[in-house]
């Protein structure tokens, strides 16, 4: 009966654990996008200074973090059980979006960096951020997404299982 308590709470507690991470990732998302938008407002097109902008920017950083960063693997029964070659289809999904997050904290520490020491925003550079904030977000929401689809798309079966179903 107690190891029954036990493994419930232990259920429970990594949930809670991965509900807290999540939150985390999602409001470093919102860091970032909204460091970005600054750096991007200071820039004087009209555009950029929208309230609507600045927060299509936090919201889209809210998701690329908390998809792209928390990419669900497979287990290992079922990379030996199911699919032909997992390893590289799972490493260009991590690929994908180790690099999305990389482009987009990159894009927000220059962005820090050019508000904290006041530097005036230059257009190619101002380009270069916008790029590389909504690239990386995009590659990491795409790598969330894939990593997740194909974590519920696959599905196992037992080796005994196929044996009996042929005729």
């Amino acid at each position: 009966m107690s190891d029954e308590r036990d493994t419930r709470a232990e259920t429970v507690f990594s949930r809670v654990a991965h509900v807290l991470e999540r939150a985390g990732l999602a409001m470093s998302g919102a860091i970032g996008g909204t460091f970005v938008a600054a750096y991007l407002a200071r820039a004087n097109i009209e555009a950029f200074d929208s309230i609507g902008f600045i927060a299509s920017m936090i919201l889209i950083g809210v998701f690329g973090f908390s998809l792209g960063v928390d990419i669900p693997r497979l287990r290992i029964s079922d990379k030996a059980l199911g699919a032909r070659h997992p390893v590289p289809q799972r490493d260009s999904v991590e690929l994908l979006g180790a690099t999305g997050t990389f482009l987009a904290a990159a894009a927000a520490l220059i962005s820090v960096y050019a508000i904290v020491f006041d530097a005036a925003p230059q257009r190619m550079w101002e380009f270069a951020i916008g790029c590389w904030w909504l690239i990386g977000v995009v590659m990491q929401i795409g790598a969330g997404a894939i990593g997740r689809l194909r974590l519920n798309s696959h599905t196992v079966v037992p080796a005994n299982e196929r044996l009996r179903a042929r005729p």
